[in-house]
């Protein structure tokens, strides 16, 4: 399949902002490699009583609210996947994990079997859980028969900058916060990281349309 021909989604949840920042270098990272690409959100699960006694919270609720939420036929449409969350005590957050847990069907079906598929993730600390955040994501996509496409130590300056993790791109948003550079290498990381997915989803569509036998 010609990169022009691929069709990725980025699916997230955010919260407050940061999450959804690096979804959109995502995005932006498979746009500029020539694929077509689908920004979605989790819904909110979370009561507005919650909601509102975080005005941080409100104002990216609001702010985000033309971005479409999350459907099935986002997982059918596409050749490849990156999921976005925030950590929530080492693990996804519960709006992302909701709609993941509807998507059973479409497993037996073997709609997102054999696709390219990465992840992200921030948290405030440095060990707050990052990593196991992203393992947790990608057991989901094993069970569907994924194909993950880590970012390892392939470009490594960049990865390095971003704070190397191999699992994913990962941010650490207290240190975001006080340092910029660090911040736009995140950034970088991310848009680097959906052009690698882009190719690898062309790269594995193809594949499933080639004949066997």
């Amino acid at each position: 399949m010609a990169i022009e021909d691929t069709r990725i989604a980025v699916i997230y949840y955010s919260s407050t902002g940061n999450i959804h920042r690096l979804a959109e270098a995502f995005a932006d990272g498979v746009a500029d490699m020539g694929a077509e690409v689908r920004l979605r959100r989790a819904a909110e699960l979370a009561p507005d009583a919650a909601v509102d006694a975080n005005p941080a919270w409100r104002a990216h609720l609001d702010a985000t609210a033309h971005i479409p939420a999350v459907a099935h036929e986002d997982l059918t449409w596409a050749n490849g996947y990156a999921f976005g969350t925030p950590s929530r005590f080492g693990n996804m957050a519960s709006q992302l994990r909701q709609f993941l847990d509807t998507t059973s069907a479409l497993w037996e079906a073997g709609e997102m079997a054999e696709k390219a598929v990465t992840a992200f993730t921030g948290s405030y600390e440095v060990h707050g859980g990052q990593e196991s955040t992203l393992l947790s994501l990608y057991n989901t996509m094993y069970h569907w028969g994924c194909v993950v496409v880590p970012t390892g130590y392939v470009d490594y300056e960049i990865s390095s900058a971003a704070g190397g993790n191999p699992y994913g791109v990962s941010q650490t948003e207290g240190l975001a916060a006080a340092d910029a550079e660090y911040a736009k290498a995140v950034l970088e990381a991310a848009r680097t990281q959906g052009g690698r997915l882009a190719r690898a989803a062309a790269a594995m569509a193809a594949m499933r349309a080639a004949p066997t036998g």
